[in-house]
C-alpha cells in the first residue's frame, strides 16, 4: 500500500475511534513535526460524588439542570436539629382522685404544701407545683408533667395511708352489724370514720381520730349518757366542745388540734372530730340514750 493511502486510512480509523471514545486526532504541525496521533483530553476538575443519571422527566428540574427554586440538583436541604417534645402533663387543676392525694402528700413532705391532702387539684396545689417547678429551673406551669413528677419522686418517700388522708376524706368502712338498727354513732377504727345512722341509713359520715397506745379508745357497744356543748376537761385542762360522753371520760367531741394537725396527733382516748360545723349539726341531732358502737 502507498504512503498516501496508508495515511488516509489511518486518519479515517482514528476519526471513527475518536468519535466513539471522545478522543481528538492531532494533525502534523506546521513545522513538520508530528505529535502522537491520538490525544485524550482529561477533565480539568476532580469528578464530584456520583449522582444518578437525569431521566429527563423530573418535574422538579428545569431545562438548565437546576431544581426549581434555584438550588443545584446536587444540593440537599439542611435538616433542622430535632427538638425535644414537651413533657406529658399528668395532672392539672380540676383533676381529683387518689393520685392527686399522693401528689399533695409529697408536696407536703418538701414543705411546698401545708393543707390537705384533699384529693382535689385546687388553687393551692397549683401554686405549690408552680413554686416547686420554679425552684428547680423547670417551666412554671402549675401543671404536673412527667419531668416535675420524677423530680418530686426523687426527693420524697412513698406516703402511707394516713399521710394520704392526713386531714380526713377516707372512705368509710361498711357498717358493723350492730349499727343497722336504731339511732347509732357507728365508729370504725380501721377506716377512722364515724357514721351517724338512723334505722340502717347513713345520715352523715365524718373523719375521726382516736387515743394513742397509752390511752386507747375503748371498743364495744355504749350509749350517750351526757352531752356538754362547751365542755372543758379538768383532767387535761383543754376544751372539748360538742362533747357527747359514752364511756367514762371518753366522748365524741370537736378537736382544734385535729383540725390543725390531722392524724399527726392523737387524743387521750376520746373520739376527735375535726370539722366543727359538721359536729355542731351532729350534736343537735344526737340524743341521750342513742347507741354508740366502736369497732375495729
Amino acid at each position: 500500500m502507498g504512503t498516501g493511502r496508508a495515511a488516509a486510512a489511518f486518519l479515517a480509523l482514528a476519526a471513527l475511534t475518536g468519535g466513539a471514545v471522545g478522543c481528538t486526532v492531532q494533525p502534523v504541525d506546521a513545522d513538520g513535526k508530528r505529535r502522537s496521533p491520538v490525544h485524550i483530553e482529561m477533565p480539568s476538575e476532580t469528578p464530584s460524588a456520583y449522582r444518578p443519571p437525569d431521566s429527563g422527566s423530573d418535574s422538579n428540574s428545569g431545562s438548565d439542570g437546576r431544581e426549581k427554586g434555584g438550588a443545584e440538583s446536587g444540593d440537599r436541604p439542611e435538616t433542622a436539629a430535632p427538638t425535644r417534645p414537651p413533657a406529658r402533663v399528668l395532672w392539672s387543676p380540676g383533676d381529683s382522685g387518689r393520685d392527686i392525694r399522693e401528689l399533695q402528700a409529697r408536696l407536703r413532705q418538701v414543705a411546698w404544701l401545708f393543707d390537705g391532702p384533699t384529693g382535689t387539684y385546687d388553687g393551692r396545689t397549683r401554686e405549690a407545683v408552680e413554686g416547686f417547678q420554679g425552684k428547680r429551673g423547670l417551666p412554671r406551669t402549675g401543671r404536673t408533667d412527667t419531668v416535675t413528677w420524677q423530680r418530686l419522686l426523687g426527693m420524697t418517700h412513698e406516703p402511707g395511708k394516713w399521710e394520704l388522708y392526713l386531714m380526713g376524706g377516707q372512705p368509710a368502712a361498711a357498717p358493723d352489724a350492730r349499727c343497722r338498727t336504731g339511732r347509732v354513732l357507728c365508729i370504725s377504727k380501721s377506716t377512722r370514720t364515724l357514721r351517724w345512722m338512723i334505722d340502717g341509713r347513713t345520715v352523715m359520715t365524718l373523719p375521726v381520730r382516736f387515743g394513742a397506745d397509752p390511752t386507747p379508745t375503748r371498743d364495744g357497744v355504749f350509749q350517750v349518757y351526757w352531752k356538754s356543748r362547751d365542755h372543758w376537761s379538768t383532767l387535761y385542762d383543754s376544751p372539748m366542745p360538742y362533747a357527747m360522753f359514752f364511756s367514762g371520760g371518753q366522748a365524741v367531741h370537736f378537736s382544734a388540734d385535729f383540725a390543725a394537725r390531722g392524724y399527726a396527733g392523737s387524743s387521750h382516748g376520746c373520739v376527735n372530730v375535726r370539722d366543727e360545723a359538721a359536729i355542731a349539726r351532729l350534736y343537735a341531732q344526737v340524743r341521750n340514750g342513742d347507741k354508740v358502737v366502736v369497732h375495729g
